[in-house]
């Protein structure tokens, strides 16, 4: 086990263990639904749109788009440093520190997008992400809240010059800007618009699952249910902790339409909390409040809702876009990433 292993385990695994311990006993298997992987999209909030755009930079080939809801640009948090001098406790430090100030905040400038592009296909050349070729044909939408104080607007623009550096076409890229704090927006459901707290979803008249999904697989959508008539499946997340510590809650919850039960071949979207945001944390709030399985029921989409665990090193539960699981936190084999992606590939397999 490496340096960085051992101080992970040390740090945090109390912590997981006790969460792994504490799986319920009505959690399922993850199902085996034929979902069409190709056909694969990923949004997420915050800390979630970091990971969003981490999973579909590294997944490229199979992933159609994203939606990146107050976050920043691929590799943001990563420091030349640290790069340098790969020692997991003093990487975690600095890419922190960087994270706060160039990543959420503008404090040290805004995030040079041009690098980055040029940092992702250095891992595209070392086999550790997909071609960039792969982002040709994704489509790509970014959002930005006026009142939205802990990841400025300047760190989302960033996100919008990398995605055209790495070479999404920019008619294919769409930067919103609106009303809203930071939290996921929806027509009806969560606290005040402009308000940044607990659950991080925000009733601002505005159809945010909606716009991320049409802005993706194209317009229009069919028309929502009124209510989710599928079944959210909570399953055990811990098939897939390939050993180390990977900060996964213990369960996780995908959303299955009925229809996707009985005809395979339904689409996949991933859906990622924010820090703070997890069920543990704040129930099932994103899971059922977002908008997404109503919108699911009716185009064929299965939702994905993988949960992260708070812990002695991540104590708000956030995905890990600065390292904290593993100094290789980018590519295909970082430990959330190919966890995540080992989920999709479950619900691709046959039933």
């Amino acid at each position: 086990m490496s340096t960085r292993s051992w101080a992970f385990f040390a740090l945090s695994a109390l912590s997981l263990l006790g969460v792994a311990d504490a799986v319920s006993a009505a959690a399922e298997d993850l199902p085996k639904l034929g979902v069409t992987l190709p056909a694969t999209s990923v949004s997420g909030l915050s800390a979630g749109a970091y990971m969003a755009g981490q999973i579909e930079i590294a997944h490229s080939k199979d992933i159609v788009g994203a939606g990146i809801v107050a976050g920043g640009p691929f590799a943001c948090a990563e420091t030349t440093s640290g790069q340098l001098f790969p020692y997991w406790p003093i990487v975690v430090w600095q890419n922190a520190t960087q994270a706060a100030n160039a990543c959420m905040k503008d404090t040290w400038g805004a995030p040079d997008a041009d690098k980055l592009a040029k940092r992702a296909k250095e891992l595209a050349e070392d086999g550790k992400i997909d071609e960039l070729s792969g982002l040709a044909d994704d489509k790509v939408y970014l959002f930005s809240g006026n009142e939205d104080q802990t990841v400025v607007r300047a760190v989302v623009e960033a996100a919008k010059r990398f995605y055209e550096a790495a070479g999404v076409p920019e008619a294919s890229v769409t930067l919103v800007e609106k009303e809203g704090g930071h939290a996921f927006l929806s027509e009806t459901e969560g606290t005040a618009c402009g308000l940044s707290q607990d659950p991080y979803v925000s009733d601002c008249d505005y159809d945010q699952a909606k716009a991320i999904l049409e802005w993706i697989y194209g317009s229009p959508l069919a028309d929502p249910s009124s209510s989710p008539t599928g079944k959210f499946v909570t399953f055990d997340q811990s098939d897939f902790n390939s050993g180390v510590p990977n900060g996964l809650a213990a369960e996780g919850v995908v959303y299955v339409p009925e229809d996707c039960v009985t005809h395979p071949g339904c689409r996949l979207h991933i859906a990622l909390h924010g820090c703070d945001q997890a069920r543990e944390m704040v129930g099932d709030a994103f899971i059922e409040k977002t908008g997404f399985a109503r919108y699911a029921d009716t185009n064929r989409l299965v939702v994905l809702f993988p949960q992260i665990a708070g812990s002695v090193v991540n104590p708000h539960g956030c995905w890990d876009w600065w390292g904290y699981s593993d100094i290789d936190y980018l590519g295909k084999d970082a430990p959330q990433i190919k966890a995540v992606w080992a989920m999709a590939e479950r619900l691709a397999m046959q039933p």
